[in-house]
């Protein structure tokens, strides 16, 4: 709740209150202070930590828990504190009675750690000590007066102000030392007068020391030196009030307002025509103020006419001759009423009983209002809140009594709202309470619930509180909760509360969806009954990870193959669903040199580059082949996954021709080594593999006469007839490995 303060000026407060009201479960009784409001006075110069007062809470039967209390407002600038134990409140900084003459507290009562708190208001009055002393506005001031004026003439009125209260703020007047006998001072006015004429006197100047004192005690004083001179001129007339003794003004003018034009005539020529206008009493409050020069009163602070209806104001006119020439009047202002007051009921809660099903006209109750206001303002009107059922009623507008309109039922309305009337109004509560009957039945907010829920709920979870109204009172509204459908033993109901529960572990793979009825009935003997359908989805969590139809794969694959050639497509399968069953693919290991990609989609191999059988040595594991680890990721958070092995053989192509281990061959022999001796033997590579790679040998020219004869397996060449140095000293033969 936000609460605003408006003063009775209408001033409304600087800041709101933020008031917070908390709706306990259970019955606590707070501990019960002795008094709802608590007085005390301390004065304004009690030294810090003076004790002031004990308030006291009593804390209720057979409670051990300890009484603490705390000061929850009032005490903006810390001036005050509590004894949280024993409750005795203590001065915390110095106090002044001018600053704040009234604190009024808010002392909040807590039973042990219980939320349950009591309050109480403590009014202190800070009580005035005469610590301030008169003051004058100037420490000299000085007058002309005439020499031919008579004997009790005003020649200068003093004015001295004490800022305490009562009759420490109380100011009398005396003149402590003169040189003459000729003039005198009111006590209570400061008005000083001659008391004889000195016109005979030689002296043209006197001084006078006016002194101000308060009727405190002790007293305290100060001094104004008043300087007197002589003036030949005459001023031999007096200033007359011409504007009119009544005035009156409404009461919620704002500051400042002009009041009344207040005008004296003076026929006198120059200063002894010239009027000044002074307030003498009747604004001790100070709320009006008075233009000394043009006469105008205007409004210092905000009037409430519920206050003070009507002021008396004592007007000096002076002059400014020497003698000074003066006339009082006594201005009377009357402060007119606005209706700003609001009506207030006597009571802000009435509670009445009435029997259902009446006759009309029955008497339920009579309310009363007051109003501060005067005339018409304060004439008050009675009428009904509109709200649910109140047409059933009707209220005298005079008298304010209600009576019932209709029959009642109570399960139509309970509580009807009061107001004033007409521009300002005030309300109250009026609780009515039918006896009741068991004629309804329990009945659900909805026909149907439709909840998802997650599927790594723990068992105990509350999933839905479901909540069935009963219009009907005491054991007829009572409901209770059951099920009347198989849950599979998912779920279960509290009978009481209505909250639907777990009762094992979900899982969305095995059940996605659950139907049930959900039933409410009272405790009545007849049992009515309401019902709903309650339909629970089980959304998926990424508790499963992808799954590859193998964890072993074996793919070949011939060399010379153009790049992006599919070699094998992988599956795997996650049984969560949404992103959680989402699976990308990728190659986690074994994939030197980027040689192979993987479709992240579709889960299908390809070569990224040309394979050669004869360079994949280095990727090998075994001849020609590459072992590839796949990684298969959901889109879960966080992500699951699982691996599968590609083993992948690289066929070879017979893309190589034999190679010698030399171009030439270079054999010396003598003309007499037996037919049948080894005479060398060549060899030749082949980096195909299989039957790509077996290699056969042939002469295929230099062997015309069969001199030689070559192992076509082996290389080996052998001599097969006799050699003549003298027939051939050389044989050049060409060899082809096939």
């Amino acid at each position: 709740l936000t609460v605003s303060a408006r003063d009775g000026g209408g001033l409304p407060s600087a800041s709101n209150a933020a008031v917070t009201v908390n709706i306990l479960q259970t019955v606590l009784v707070p501990a019960i202070f002795e008094r709802s409001r608590y007085s005390f006075s301390v004065p304004e110069d009690a030294p810090e930590d003076s004790v002031i007062g004990t308030i006291k809470a009593r804390e209720p039967p057979n409670s051990l828990q300890v009484v603490s209390y705390k000061i929850c407002s009032g005490d903006p600038h810390g001036k005050f504190s509590i004894d949280p134990q024993f409750g005795i409140i203590r001065t915390k900084k110095l106090l002044d009675h001018e600053a704040q003459s009234v604190v009024v507290l808010t002392v909040q009562s807590q039973l042990g750690n219980s939320p349950v708190y009591s309050s109480t208001q403590v009014n202190i009055s800070v009580t005035d000590i005469n610590d301030n002393p008169p003051v004058f506005p100037t420490k000299s001031d000085k007058v002309t007066i005439s020499h031919t004026q008579p004997p009790g003439t005003a020649v200068y009125i003093a004015r001295a102000e004490d800022k305490d209260s009562g009759l420490n703020g109380a100011v009398k007047y005396s003149i402590a030392s003169k040189q003459s006998d000729a003039f005198s001072i009111d006590p209570s006015l400061g008005v000083v007068n001659l008391t004889r004429t000195v016109f005979a006197e030689k002296q043209q100047e006197y001084t006078l020391h006016i002194a101000a004192e308060d009727c405190g005690s002790p007293s305290l004083t100060s001094l104004l030196v008043l300087t007197v001179r002589q003036d030949r001129d005459i001023n031999d007339n007096s200033p007359s009030f011409v504007s009119s003794h009544l005035s009156c003004v409404m009461e919620d003018v704002d500051v400042g307002f002009l009041v009344h034009h207040i005008i004296a005539k003076d026929p006198d020529e120059g200063r002894n025509g010239q009027v000044t206008y002074h307030i003498l009493s009747g604004n001790e409050n100070k709320t009006f103020v008075l233009d000394k020069i043009t006469g105008l009163l205007t409004t210092a602070q905000f009037l409430d006419r519920e206050v003070q209806e009507r002021y008396s104001l004592t007007v000096i006119a002076l002059d400014d001759g020497s003698p000074a020439l003066s006339a009082t009047q006594v201005l009377t202002i009357t402060v007119l009423d606005v209706n700003d007051e609001t009506p207030v009921f006597l009571k802000q809660l009435y509670e009445a009983a009435v029997h259902e099903n009446g006759d009309p006209g029955e008497f339920v109750i009579r309310v009363e209002a007051v109003d501060r206001d005067a005339g018409l303002n304060s004439l008050l009107q009675y009428e009904i809140l509109p709200g649910a059922g109140y047409e059933k009623f009707k209220m005298n507008s005079v008298s304010g009594e209600l009576v019932t309109a209709a029959s009642l039922d109570r399960e139509t309305q309970e509580v009807f709202s009061i107001k004033g009337s007409p521009s300002r109004s005030s309300t109250a509560q009026l609780h009515l309470t039918v006896l009741d009957e068991n004629d309804h039945s329990p009945l659900f907010v909805k026909t149907q619930y439709q909840i998802s829920v997650t599927e790594d709920l723990e068992e105990g979870s509350a999933i839905l509180d479901l909540s069935a109204s009963d219009e009907d009172a005491g054991l007829n509204g009572e409901v209770m909760y059951s099920l009347i459908d198989d849950t599979y033993g998912a779920f279960a109901i509290d009978s009481v509360t209505g909250s639907i529960i777990t009762t094992k572990a979900l899982d969305r793979e095995t059940k996605s969806q659950y139907t049930f009825r959900a039933v409410a009935s009272d405790c009545s003997t007849h049992f009515p009954r309401s019902t709903t359908v309650m339909t629970v989805l089980i959304q998926d969590m990424n508790d499963n990870a992808p799954k590859f139809e193998q964890s072993y794969y074996k793919a070949s694959v011939w060399e010379g193959q153009s790049p992006k050639t599919d070699i094998i497509q992988v599956f795997a399968t996650d049984l969560d669903s949404g992103l959680n069953g989402e699976t990308e693919y990728s190659i986690l290991s074994g994939n030197e040199n980027a040689t192979f990609l993987i479709d992240s989609a579709r889960g299908i191999l390809a070569t990224n580059t040309g394979l050669d059988y004869e360079n994949t040595s280095s990727y090998r594991e075994t001849a020609a082949s590459h072992q590839l680890v796949l990684l298969a990721s959901d889109h879960g958070t966080p992500s699951l996954n699982s691996t599968a092995t590609v083993l992948i053989t690289v066929l070879d192509v017979n893309d190589n021709p034999p190679v010698f281990s030399s171009p030439e061959y270079h054999v010396h022999v003598k003309e007499s080594i037996p037919i049948g001796s080894h005479i060398t033997e060549v060899s030749a590579k082949d980096c195909d593999a299989g039957g790509n790679a077996e290699i056969t040998y042939a002469i295929i020219s230099g062997n015309d006469r069969g001199h030689f004869c070559l192992d076509g397996r082996t290389g080996s060449v052998n001599l097969m007839k006799t050699l003549d140095y003298e027939d051939t000293t050389k044989f050049t033969l060409v060899i082809q490995a096939t």
